[in-house]
């Protein structure tokens, strides 16, 4: 800044002596002393000096509008003011203000040496010593303060207030400067800086707004990004599409893009991360270089490094997590227990921190959950599936039955024989569990493990729950193959006993057809044999017989 206030000086003092040796024209008569016609008041050396037609207009100060003739409506307060000028409606006020233009319109400058070069810009408004010095052709700029938009020649349409505000912008234009050294060394377009030193490097970044001390400091190339706070993406220099709001967020991005972070340190420390969303206090603090990362809550993702697709909600979820990817935590603390490289885990509810070391592990709900409504199932059928199980920490799964997981593999035997000494009974839960009391069939807990251990489940607090009825429903069907081996093995005797039978009563009727035939023989022959006797008998002799007299 001191070298560019010494380069004008060096500037104003060589015009103020080229002009002290010109020799002077002839002046207005009478000399100047006040008003004029035409609505006209000069007051000063060579005041209004060439002035002709032109109508309303003011000049007060050595040399001040010297080169109007037909101009109109233009007012110079000041030492050279105008002094060029032969355009409308300007208005210079401070010693060289104004100096060069020529046909330039409506501008307003006020300070020593504001819009001293302007040529041909028109609808420029300068306040402050060297506001919009080098302006030459560029258009409705407004500049408030020493040297805002100092260097401006063609850029237009441009806001700068405070001292230094768009100091180094040459040719860009729609930016928007509002505090000490806002935008300072701009050269681009369409940017808003609010807060000192605001996008304070910013050079070919374009449509970046910023607002706050510092915020967006760093940006050179940078475009699309947005900073509310202070410091807010201070370090950004070429990262894109990144928005920050809060004090410090995003503040040592580097090149990372398409960020949003709200929230005081949120996504602090990101360099190249890319596409991550922190809202919270120092939300995803500590990530570099992780993306596609979403935390919303106090210190969420805190620790996270280099972690992708991470998603936390909730103050303090997966707060411990610095490499691993793909984790979901949703509740306050949810996650917190998770640390380093710990992936794909998905913990869901207040205080589910998780275990350190898991991954691939699904959490729903703290200890305090009694009862759990999943709609959707019941009365749902499927043609095929297995069996849910509960473990006492509230894991879900199924019996796995290939042989692959399993050793020690031998015959159940006489193990089962166990059931026999359980009790079936009839009972009713309590009122508090069913309320209709409808009758029920099972065993008690307490029963069956005096019976067999391993055959009642236990509760976290190690009190007797449930029976496992799957087991016990094992141990039926090896009792059942029992007993349908020994109805097979009876089957068998009495199929051989039924043989013999058959074979038996074969043998009875061939001997019953073997009597029958001898039965028949004997008949013949008995026929034969009284065929004979009668024969005999007929042949024998007749028996005489001596009568007595």
């Amino acid at each position: 800044m001191q070298l560019n206030l010494m380069i004008a000086g060096s500037k104003l003092l060589t015009m103020f002596a080229c002009l002290a040796l010109a020799p002077f024209a002839k002046a207005l008569s009478p000399a100047p002393d006040g008003g004029y016609p035409n609505f006209t008041t000069a007051e000063g050396d060579n005041a209004l000096l060439g002035l002709t037609t032109g109508v309303g207009n003011t000049a007060v100060g050595t040399f001040s509008l010297e080169s109007v003739t037909t101009g109109g409506f233009n007012t110079a307060v000041g030492t050279e003011t105008l002094l060029f000028n032969n355009g409308d409606s300007n208005t210079a006020i401070g010693a060289a203000a104004l100096l060069l233009n020529t046909t330039g319109e409506a501008n307003t400058a006020v300070g020593v040496g504001a819009l001293l070069n302007n040529t041909l810009g028109a609808g420029n408004t300068a306040e402050g010593a060297l506001a919009l010095l080098s302006n030459t052709e560029g258009n409705n700029n407004t500049a408030s303060g020493v040297s805002a938009l100092q260097d401006n020649t063609l850029g237009s349409e441009n806001t700068a207030i405070g001292a230094l505000a768009l100091l180094a912008n040459t040719n860009g234009n729609d930016n928007t400067a509002t505090g000490f050294a806002a935008l300072q060394n701009n050269t681009a377009s369409s940017n808003t800086a609010n807060g000192a030193l605001a996008l304070f490097s910013n050079t070919g970044g374009n449509a970046n707004t910023a607002t706050g001390s510092s915020a967006l400091k760093e940006n050179t190339t940078g475009e699309a990004n947005t900073a509310n706070g202070v410091d807010a993406l201070e370090f950004n220099t070429e990262g894109d599409f990144n928005t920050a709001t809060g004090e410090v967020a995003l503040s040592f991005n580097i090149t990372g893009s398409a960020n949003t972070a709200t929230g005081v340190a949120a996504l602090l420390n990101n360099l190249d991360g890319n596409s991550n969303t922190a809202i919270g206090l120092s939300a995803l603090h500590d990530n570099t270089s992780g993306s596609f990362n979403t935390a919303d809550g106090d210190h969420a993702l805190f620790e996270n490094v280099e972690g992708t697709g991470n998603t936390a909600v909730g103050a303090g979820a997966l707060s411990g997590v610095s490499t691993g990817s793909s984790n979901t935590a949703l509740g306050q603390n949810a996650g917190n227990n998770l640390f380093k490289d710990d992936s794909n885990n998905i913990d869901i509810g207040f205080d589910v921190q998780g275990v350190a070391g898991e991954n691939n592990t699904i959490r729903i709900g703290n200890p305090d959950i009694t009862t759990t409504i999943v709609r959707g199932i019941s009365g749902q059928t499927i043609p095929s599936g297995a069996a849910v199980l509960v473990a006492a920490n509230g894991q879900l799964g199924t019996v796995t039955s290939s042989g692959r997981f399993k050793e020690d593999i031998k015959p159940m035997d006489k193990a089962s024989e166990t059931l026999f000494s359980l009790k079936p009974v009839t009972f009713r839960y309590k009122k508090e569990i069913d309320p209709a009391g409808r009758e029920q069939f099972g065993l008690v807990a307490e029963d069956v493990e005096k019976v067999n251990p391993d055959l009642v489940v236990r509760d976290e607090s190690g009190n007797l729950n449930t029976v496992r009825y799957d087991q016990v429903n094992t141990m039926l069907l090896n009792e059942f193959l029992k007993e349908h081996k020994v109805l097979l093995e009876a089957q068998r005797k009495v199929e051989k006993q039924g043989c013999k039978i058959e074979e038996q009563e074969t043998t009875i009727s061939q001997l019953r057809r073997e009597i029958e035939t001898v039965a028949v023989r004997l008949n013949d022959q008995d026929a034969k044999i009284q065929k004979v006797l009668n024969q005999i008998e007929i042949s024998r002799p007749a028996r005489q017989t001596v009568l007595n007299h």
